[in-house]
């Protein structure tokens, strides 16, 4: 089998970056964080520069739930837990049948493999626009948002891309999680802080809130990604590139490791 390509993408440093535009979803908190959350993973055909100024208004729409949510809990990461808890249902996630339509004549382990090229390629060019964006913040700091709540949005966004594409390789294995759409994603959340498939038989997997244990691995889980990302903070286009090649190789593990948990879940072997 020949699949896509894997290369990491190409990092540019967006021309004329302005300020972040205003948004209407900036202000209202986890909400607001969700909605843009929901159309920058729904979106996979963006150029650099919008990419940049989309990280820019999830930065913002970041910053603003920080402030509301208080200090202690930043500090403690509590709140990084709490909002990708709020935002995981929002995270669009393509049926079985939506993805045979988009990507006909494939079998199983060839689209599985697709949709990894695809993830490991979006969170690459989240690198990528994040580092440029730090690139351009040395330049003028004045300008631009401050590069730790800006750390958080990437992870946020990051998080997100790769739960999306936990739930769909569930979709492609034909396992997918029954229940409310909180509870399905939720227990995208555990299978993406555990890097493997849901066990639909596990006790509890469809619970309305996770509990004090899988909070705790949750929130490690987030600081240790957000770990990898300070790679995108580096001086010029150090961080732009960095950003990309480590989001990449993050992605594309996370992608084969619950890909082969579910092939051995449900018998095939690739």
């Amino acid at each position: 089998m020949t699949g896509p390509s894997t290369d990491p993408v190409r990092p540019e440093l967006p021309e004329d970056l302005p300020d972040a535009p205003a948004d209407p979803d900036a202000s209202q908190g986890s909400g607001g964080v969700g909605a843009l959350v929901a159309r920058m993973t729904d979106r996979s055909d963006v150029s650099p520069r919008q990419r940049g100024r989309d990280i820019g208004s999830l930065t913002k729409a970041v910053a603003g739930s920080a402030r509301s949510a208080g200090r202690a809990s930043v500090l403690g990461g509590g709140w990084l837990v709490d909002l990708l808890l709020d935002i995981a249902p929002r995270i669009p996630v393509r049926t079985l049948e939506t993805l045979r339509a988009q990507h006909p004549g494939l079998d199983p382990d060839d689209l599985a493999q697709t949709l990894i090229a695809g993830a490991s390629k979006a969170t690459g060019a989240v690198g990528a626009a994040g580092g440029a964006l730090a690139a351009a913040e040395f330049a003028a700091p004045p300008t631009l948002l401050t590069t730790p709540v800006q750390l958080a949005a990437e992870t946020l966004l990051v998080a997100a891309i790769e739960v999306k594409l936990i739930a769909e390789l569930h979709e492609v294995f034909e396992v997918p999680v029954a229940g409310s759409t909180r509870a399905r994603m939720q227990a995208y959340l555990v299978a993406w802080t555990e890097r493997r498939g849901v066990d639909p038989f596990a006790p509890g997997v469809l619970r309305l809130s996770l509990g004090a244990a899988a909070k705790r691995s949750l929130r490690k889980r987030l600081l240790r990604r957000a770990g990898r990302n300070l790679s995108t903070l580096g001086p010029m286009m150090s961080g732009a590139v960095a950003g990309s090649l480590v989001n990449h190789r993050e992605t594309r593990r996370v992608g084969e490791q619950v890909r082969d948990d579910l092939r051995r879940r449900t018998g095939q072997n690739g």
